[in-house]
């Protein structure tokens, strides 16, 4: 979107260039990530940038009503309710897609999420492009064109809340399994915090403990949690020495139960310019007759798992639990971004943080996606070239 930056771009661009980044990444802990890097930034123009926290701001706001927890309520009742919620999330990850509408390019909300994202590895990879691209250093990936080290001090903050890094550790299911893997690499070495899985938390009374390197036993005084119910309720053969719905003396960078609440649960209560048409399956009138312009979405899954792009008649009517669903108008997506060959569609995921004591969130950084099919998400296109996971750039 920023013609100038995009011809300096192609212009340097190799293969040669795109496997050195590859490389440089996975030089850190010798180890690449499952995902695919998309070989380029994307540059965002000023007006675009005003749209999407324009955007972000109109989803904050709702999040920020005095009735949010009550509008949402029915969110966790469906799912786990997990004890000692606080009075705010620490997360916020808000989806536009970047579409054309009325010859406009402009935002459209995807997605809200109250859960972290890439937050550790999105900095780094803004780092790593600008070993190969130096004239990147021009621009920004955060919002409000802070610093990296300020950058890492806010996401140290939210993540601790002022407790010492060894009783802070960040959970999540086989940890070495997961294809987020190289976030958490860099969650231990950018902010010292380790990685435990669910099977090797230890329980005592109402308190939780890990081990650390030294075989210690250690106290857990607040969980940076990564954990998705969706996959944890799939995983019967786990043995877990605590419950989640356990009364536990302990806090959660990112409570559980915000990851129910600020989902596509509440997509149906945004309305303007940059939020679509969505209904939740239990309070559909009656079935639209142009169903190839709608797809069908589980209200609480995870990275594209369950959505119907292609939707029937007969899967709307198939669906037993119609309050777990919505149906949503499809959006177009504008090949914006010029490739060596042909334009890529993008996806910008806005990344929040919330302090405990702050009284509203702070936009922080992004992540972004690229893609040349239907479907976005670093999952899709694997056959694919200019496609996969990314940053924005602002200009400063």
């Amino acid at each position: 979107m920023i013609s100038k930056y995009r011809k300096a771009f192609n212009s340097q661009f190799s293969e040669e260039k795109y496997q050195a980044l590859k490389d440089d990444i996975a030089s850190d802990f010798d180890y690449a990530p499952t995902f695919r890097i998309g070989e380029t930034p994307f540059f965002i123009s000023k007006e675009l940038k005003e749209q999407l926290i324009e955007g972000c701001n109109q989803v904050i706001a709702l999040i920020q009503d005095r009735n949010f927890k009550n509008l949402t309520n029915k969110s966790i009742e469906l799912n786990h309710i997990v004890p000692n919620e606080d009075e705010h999330t620490n997360f916020i990850a808000i989806d536009f897609g970047i579409c054309e509408e009325n010859g406009e390019v402009l935002p459209k909300l995807i997605e809200v999420q109250g859960f972290p994202s890439l937050f550790n590895f999105q900095n780094n990879l803004f780092e790593k492009f600008k070993n190969h691209y130096p004239f990147l250093s021009e621009l920004t990936p955060f919002v409000n064109d802070i610093s990296n080290d300020d950058y890492l001090k806010t996401l140290e903050e939210v993540i601790c809340n002022h407790h010492p890094k060894e009783h802070v550790i960040l959970l999540e299911i086989e940890p070495e399994k997961q294809n987020t893997k190289i976030d958490f690499y860099y969650c231990k070495k950018d902010l010292g915090i380790n990685t435990v899985c669910v099977t090797d938390i230890i329980k005592i009374g109402n308190q939780l403990f890990y081990k650390n390197e030294k075989d210690e036993t250690v106290l857990i005084k607040r969980i940076y949690n990564r954990v998705i119910f969706d996959e944890l309720d799939k995983r019967t053969d786990l043995k877990l020495d605590f419950n989640f719905t356990d009364e536990l003396d302990v806090e959660w960078a990112g409570h559980p139960n915000w990851f129910f609440r600020i989902s596509k649960f509440i997509l149906p209560y945004l309305k303007g310019k940059y939020f679509i048409e969505t209904t939740l399956l239990s309070e559909l009138k009656e079935i639209p007759k142009d169903l190839e312009n709608y797809v069908l979405k589980p209200l609480f899954s995870f990275s594209g798992s369950g959505v119907i792009f292609h939707v029937t008649k007969a899967d709307i009517e198939n669906v037993k639990e119609k309050e777990l669903y919505i149906l949503q108008k499809k959006v177009n997506y504008t090949p914006i971004i010029q490739a060596i060959e042909g334009k890529v569609k993008v996806e910008v995921r806005m990344l929040c943080t919330w302090k405990n004591e702050d009284a509203t969130p702070t936009i922080l950084g992004n992540l972004t996606r690229l893609s040349r099919g239907e479907m976005i998400g670093v999952k899709y296109n694997q056959d694919k070239d200019w496609v996969g996971g990314t940053i924005g750039l602002f200009e400063r």
